[in-house]
């Protein structure tokens, strides 16, 4: 093992994986070269975090800022950044050559330096600004969009372990605020509660905490506010935590007051439990149709799954889902796979995704339950579970 190796696995740069943690990303780099082969490019420039973290195995560049770069050709492969982080990525990244960009020295000298065997360039075109594109095309006459987000669809088995960590964080969490939920406490502070437990568990939130009082819920991504909580009101939680890098996204509905009884049957209470009622086997149905159709050794199509759910919430007389059924969860909280009616995705063993159906009526009230599941080669295993059960806290 190279002393670059053994540092990098003390470093806490990224959680050991099984085996000799260089030889994955060296690994990943090469599949890499070979996408950027078969799609008849030259070279490729990966600009998102994300990605920059899954071929070098360094998570300290941040997202709001450019930091860094990979550039790969045939011949060739950097990562580029600047003195801020230069000795670090010298010290802990072994398979990726450091070019240290800085008022002596920019990107563009590496552009112009490979300009004449790249005649086609692969960009993360829905990453880079329009400054930094403009920057690309004087360097370089044929850009492709190229999607390396891809790589990362199917999970290890050390990624799987490191996502079912943070979902039982959250599960955890969702047991937690429950106790948390009286009349007159505002969603801030709810989310306030969340985000505190969750960092005293050993994790950080993947995503800022939606939580929707009454009407609210209605609003697929409501922003959380200082709505204060009332005797019958509506509650959604949606929620995730972040272990090792890796995400964990969940929601739960639940009804605020205490459980109604039958000489005191409410319109609102009926149609409330009617509504969770066709969500929770709208995501039933969904699983189902994975699970029949992995069995049936058949190809399992995303945009399928999405329709299987968001037709039987319209058979049931409600309005179509305004979002997608599902999303893949790994170093983002959203990644590939879409579950989504235009989807052209096929669902693989080892993807990691959420199935989320939902039904929202404004002025009302919403119900939206997900969960994340790992698809495995009987079918779908859960990894998110909190109680589904339709309850009134």
């Amino acid at each position: 093992m190279s002393e670059k190796c053994s540092r990098r696995m003390t470093s806490g740069i990224l959680p050991q994986f099984s085996g000799t943690i260089c030889s994955m990303f060296k690994r990943r780099v090469e599949q890499l070269k070979e996408k950027i082969k078969n799609e008849k490019l030259d070279a490729v420039l990966v600009s998102s975090v994300s990605n920059i973290s899954y071929l070098s195995g360094f998570t300290n560049f941040s997202k709001d800022e450019r930091e860094a770069y990979i550039f790969l050709g045939k011949n060739f492969q950097y990562i580029i950044t600047d003195g801020r982080y230069s000795e670090a990525v010298e010290k802990q990244i072994s398979h990726l050559e450091l070019f240290e960009r800085g008022n002596e020295k920019s990107t563009e000298e590496l552009f112009k330096k490979h300009k004449k065997e790249i005649k086609t360039l692969g960009i993360e075109e829905d990453n880079l600004t329009v400054a930094e594109f403009k920057t690309v095309k004087k360097h370089f006459k044929n850009i492709k969009h190229f999607n390396v987000s891809h790589l990362r669809s199917a999970k290890t088995d050390d990624e799987i372990k490191r996502i079912k960590k943070a979902c039982q964080i959250g599960d955890l969490a969702f047991k937690y605020i429950l106790k948390k939920i009286k009349v007159g406490v505002t969603e801030k502070e709810i989310a306030g509660e969340l985000k505190k437990f969750i960092k005293e568990n050993g994790a950080e939130f993947s995503f800022p905490a939606i939580v929707a009082f009454g009407k609210n819920s209605s609003i697929p991504h409501h922003q959380t506010g200082n709505t204060k909580l009332k005797d019958g009101d509506t509650v959604l939680l949606d929620l995730g935590a972040k272990v090792e890098n890796y995400c964990s996204d969940m929601t739960r509905t639940v009804f605020f007051g205490s459980p109604i009884n039958k000489q005191s049957l409410r319109s609102v209470d009926l149609k409330q439990r009617k509504i969770y009622r066709v969500v929770l086997e709208a995501q039933q149905k969904a699983v189902d149709f994975i699970n029949r159709t992995t069995k049936g050794s058949k190809e399992i199509k995303a945009q399928e799954v999405d329709r299987v759910a968001r037709e039987y919430i319209r058979s049931q007389g409600f309005p179509d889902i305004p979002h997608s059924l599902g999303h893949g969860v790994g170093l983002e909280v959203h990644e590939h796979p879409s579950l989504s009616p235009k989807s052209r995705d096929i669902l693989k063993e080892g993807m990691v995704f959420s199935i989320e159906p939902g039904i929202y009526l404004p002025n009302f009230g919403g119900v939206r339950i997900e969960d994340l599941f790992v698809l495995e080669k009987n079918g779908l295993r859960q990894l998110t579970n909190s109680d589904k059960k339709l309850f009134f806290i």
